[in-house]
């Protein structure tokens, strides 16, 4: 049997989102600028996925841009507002468990003379809203917070920070990166107060190298990719329609099934902790005091640390049985360094290379959860001996 359990990393895409994919890649292939008909077919692509976002978003298809991916969203939002709006200040605020996509970026905004503030988080891996209060100053122009941690499964008060951050400043922008709450979660920027939204088109069963950036008609933004001017000046290059087609659609269809799905996952999520709770030596990971099933986590994220075992033997052990499932973040495995997040909820030094994500999509079935948890009683009973002598 093989199970897919690293749907964070990425997930498979919908066979109709390839089929549709491939027909426009063969048939309706023309550039979007071009004024020819062929042009006028993939415009017409381009703005039913605009309209896709626009719907499930409940905002305007003006604020809906086209990215490569989360990657790019994110540093679209931070870097384009930061430059944009320097005039006003020059402090930003973000968390210490962010993805690196806005970590990263972070830091090349400080060495650009931006001051940035972490914010830390408790045990669960969520923020205090208190602490976003006392950070917020005079000069604070954007605060980027996320919505599901990716290696955990935490979900922040995005919906309180909104409206905290605007009561005490309208004018300071407010980004979130989707990219693993998005298809998960309902959100709605403008009821949320959010000003910028990140998405990422392969962790929705939707192609690699596409993403969506959710612009609010009042962000004032400066461009970071330079050339024809497409997508309004905002984001030039020529439009990927395959890709773009193929992330519209995949939302279109993950969010067809949502309260079904949402259920589905959830119970699987309980099975999993259940069975992983009857194993020695294990400790789950971002769990909110007195959720003990993690119904206030995403739905699909299980981090759990195995005693006495390192990640990647496991990881390896696991494989051999046609189970994969991640170390970490899938951006920043190939780095052996202990993972900020785990560090930042305070796990112990001695579970840091110890802990597995495991991480679901709507294509898992609880026969796969069985199937793991069997093989977690084997592997991990063998592997412990081991290490013992």
């Amino acid at each position: 049997m093989e199970v897919y359990l690293d749907n964070s990393a990425t997930t498979k895409v919908f066979p109709e989102v390839a089929e549709l994919m491939i027909k426009i890649m063969c048939e309706d292939y023309g550039n979007p600028s071009s004024l020819h008909m062929k042009g006028v077919q993939a415009e017409q692509h381009v703005r039913y996925a605009k309209e896709t976002f626009a719907k499930l978003l409940k905002c305007s298809e003006k604020e809906i841009f086209f990215t490569s991916g989360g990657t790019e969203s994110d540093n679209m939002a931070l870097v384009g507002c930061a430059m944009a709006n320097r005039r006003r200040g020059n402090h930003l605020i973000t968390t210490q468990i962010e993805h690196p996509a806005v970590l990263q970026t972070m830091h090349y905004l400080e060495g650009m003379g931006f001051e940035v503030t972490y914010l830390p988080v408790d045990g669960s891996g969520r923020i205090h809203l208190e602490d976003l209060r006392e950070a917020l100053r005079p000069s604070t122009i954007l605060v980027s917070v996320m919505h599901t941690n990716n290696e955990i499964g935490s979900l922040q008060p995005i919906e309180e920070a909104g409206e905290l951050i605007k009561k005490t400043n309208p004018a300071v922008l407010f980004h979130v990166d989707a990219v693993q709450g998005f298809g998960k979660a309902r959100i709605y920027p403008r009821k949320m107060n959010i000003d910028l939204l990140s998405i990422s088109g392969h962790k929705i069963h939707g192609p690699k190298g596409v993403g969506v950036l959710y612009i609010s008609e009042k962000v004032k933004l400066q461009p970071i990719i330079y050339g024809g001017g497409q997508q309004k000046n905002i984001r030039s290059g020529t439009e990927n329609v395959p890709g773009i087609v193929g992330i519209a659609r995949a939302a279109e269809l993950l969010y067809q099934h949502f309260d079904e799905d949402e259920v589905r996952l959830h119970g699987l999520k309980r099975s999993f902790i259940e069975g992983i709770e009857k194993l020695e030596g294990t400790k789950l990971n971002g769990l909110v005091p007195g959720d003990p099933y993690g119904f206030n986590t995403a739905p699909h994220v299980i981090s759990v640390s195995f005693a006495g075992v390192r990640s990647e033997v496991l990881l390896h052990a696991l494989e051999d049985d046609g189970i994969y499932v991640s170390a970490g973040s899938a951006c920043s495995a190939r780095k052996p360094q202990p993972s900020a997040t785990l560090k930042a909820i305070g796990v112990e030094k001695s579970l840091l290379e110890s802990t597995i994500r495991f991480s679901l999509s709507v294509f898992t079935t609880g026969e796969e959860i069985d199937y793991t948890l069997a093989a977690l009683h084997e592997k991990l009973h063998i592997l412990r001996r081991y290490t013992r002598k």
